[in-house]
């Protein structure tokens, strides 16, 4: 189901492929322009050449985790960071969720997580022009 809107410049990591690519397929079948990387650091670097709309990171990725990459993010666009959602299968405990939520996130999302969740997330993004992106659309961090 396809919301009307402006497609979104996406970056989505984590170290399993299949997540990366199964995420992929979707968004872009949703109309975005979607980046995959594998580890922290190429998160860094793709945001650093193009700033992402949102970004759906794995915490527990290779060299950096998704926690420091969400720190390095939000520096990086102080007054308007990318939307950053979290997605793990494998720290998903309340400490997980807090430090989530410390890191900058703005949702936390468990593996698998559903799709048609993370497509509600970006909604409030497709409606706004690119130049008033503001990721301060309500934290959910309690989703399941």
């Amino acid at each position: 189901m396809k919301v009307a809107g402006r497609a979104l410049y996406l970056i989505v990591a984590d170290d399993e492929q299949d997540t990366v690519q199964t995420l992929g397929a979707i968004l872009t079948d949703e109309g975005h322009e979607v980046i995959g990387a594998y580890k922290g650091l190429a998160v860094v670097t793709q945001a650093r050449l193009r700033k992402p709309d949102a970004m759906i990171l794995d915490i527990d990725m290779p060299g950096m985790s998704g926690y420091s990459v969400a720190r390095e993010v939000r520096a990086m666009f102080d007054l308007s960071p990318p939307l950053l959602v979290a997605i793990s299968g494998k720290w998903v405990g309340q400490t997980d969720r807090m430090l989530a939520d410390l890191a900058g996130f703005n949702h936390f999302l468990q593996k698998p997580c559903d799709p048609q969740v993370l497509l509600k997330l970006l909604e409030p993004l497709r409606r706004m022009p690119a130049w008033q992106t503001d990721t301060t659309i309500g934290r959910t961090s309690d989703l399941p």
